[in-house]
């Protein structure tokens, strides 16, 4: 304690100092709810958080806090894969290999499995929470647009889940592909394979064609291979992170201005 108490303490020194005033620009002390409020907004690191929470958001039985752990997760796979990143090759001589050092010689090679468990875990959270949305009526106005958000960050980690399955490059992987991008070739309109593949043309020239419908673009050829292991690393490390953290911002920009959470009705 501080013997004299009209004598500042350190951490009030600190206070009064330009750099605690250019981070936090009206102080932490909460005096009024104005002055709470103004603190929150003033503040890079606390105006992400609402000033006020209602109950029912704090409530597990609720929310079950799926959208938070998805949130997480994608955290914990953001550090563990660049981690990953640092050891793994994405070419067809060494993969199998450095997927295979990185899970047994590798230092601190848990984080392998730990990448592994947590996409799982992720696309599990993030169906629980798509669930807990619906069962709630959270979809409705005026959160309906929130709701194609959600549903358009579904399908990107389903995505990302998907590329992610041939980086280790085991037979497995390679057929799990090979059944993925046949899928991808009978794509309405854009699959060579697909119906209405023969309306995208010009005169008699059909623009839909074996190395050039989706199919070929999603692995670089005619058939499984290098190209399509590179596409697959690009996409699956750099191209669908970033995007999904373009809709995350969105989508929580867009709970914050929908009221928050929605309640029971």
């Amino acid at each position: 304690m501080n013997a004299n108490p009209n004598k500042p303490s350190m951490w009030e020194k600190f206070q009064s100092t330009q750099f605690y005033r250019s981070v936090f620009r009206t102080g932490i002390r909460v005096v009024s709810h104005r002055q709470r409020m103004m603190i929150m907004l003033n503040s890079v690191f606390l105006h992400l958080h609402p000033v006020r929470l209602p109950k029912h958001a704090v409530k597990v039985r609720y929310t079950w806090c799926m959208g938070g752990l998805s949130f997480f997760l994608f955290l914990v796979l953001t550090v563990t894969g660049i981690l990953l990143m640092f050891y793994y090759r994405p070419t067809i001589e060494y993969a199998y290999g450095d997927v295979t050092d990185l899970s047994q010689q590798v230092p601190l090679g848990i984080m392998r499995e730990i990448h592994r468990w947590g996409a799982h875990l992720m696309v599990i959270t993030v169906w629980l929470h798509m669930f807990r949305v619906f069962m709630t009526g959270s979809y409705k106005p005026p959160r309906e647009f929130n709701w194609v958000i959600g549903v358009v960050l579904l399908v990107l980690t389903m995505l990302l889940s998907f590329t992610g399955y041939l980086l280790p490059w085991d037979q497995l992987a390679i057929w799990a592909i090979t059944v993925g991008s046949n899928m991808a070739g009978a794509t309405p309109l854009l699959g060579m394979n697909g119906p209405g593949s023969n309306l995208l043309s010009i005169g008699d020239v059909n623009l839909v064609t074996p190395v050039s419908d989706a199919r070929f673009a999603l692995l670089g050829g005619r058939f499984v291979g290098e190209a399509a292991l590179l596409r697959f690393y690009v996409l699956h490390c750099i191209g669908l992170p970033f995007i999904i953290m373009i809709f995350m911002i969105v989508h929580f920009w867009r709970i914050r201005k929908d009221g928050g959470i929605s309640g029971p009705t």
